[in-house]
């Protein structure tokens, strides 16, 4: 594997529709997200808005060199009973699968989430079996 180009989370914005559009509508990035491809612009700036900005923990993956959006990572605290364990999930564009683009996104998330969520003690992501790419990342 090559070195991952530096990366950063922050929140998701409106001005980043037409970035998520490349990533977001691409059928082979989100065949095992819980949400379908976007395929305008506008239905990008509609998951912006609806999806990724009330979500308790959804972060852009951004890179360094540009600031540009090119995935997103999530955290998902579960309610009542089960509110000591949190959901972690991430999508990469395709023109970053395999350089470590998750593995850095998803420590970056684990380290932040522990401290914005004082109540989880477990973060969990579930893997679909023929998603065979993801159990390739170390982060575990």
């Amino acid at each position: 594997m090559e070195t991952p180009p530096s990366i950063f989370l922050r929140p998701f914005d409106l001005s980043d529709a037409e970035d998520v559009l490349k990533w977001a509508g691409d059928d082979d990035v989100t065949r095992y997200l819980r949400w379908t491809s976007v395929k305008t612009v506008e239905e990008a700036r509609q998951h912006i808005l609806q999806t990724a900005i009330p979500h308790p923990w959804r972060r852009s993956i951004c890179l360094l060199k540009d600031g540009r959006s090119i995935g997103c990572v999530s955290v998902r605290p579960h309610t009542g009973d089960g509110r000591c364990r949190a959901d972690l999930g991430y999508a990469v564009s395709r023109q970053f699968w395999g350089r470590g683009i998750a593995t850095a996104a998803v420590r970056m998330a684990v380290e932040q989430a522990f401290e914005i969520f004082p109540e989880v003690v477990r973060l969990q992501a579930v893997v679909e079996v023929e998603n065979k790419e993801s159990f390739g990342e170390s982060w575990v």
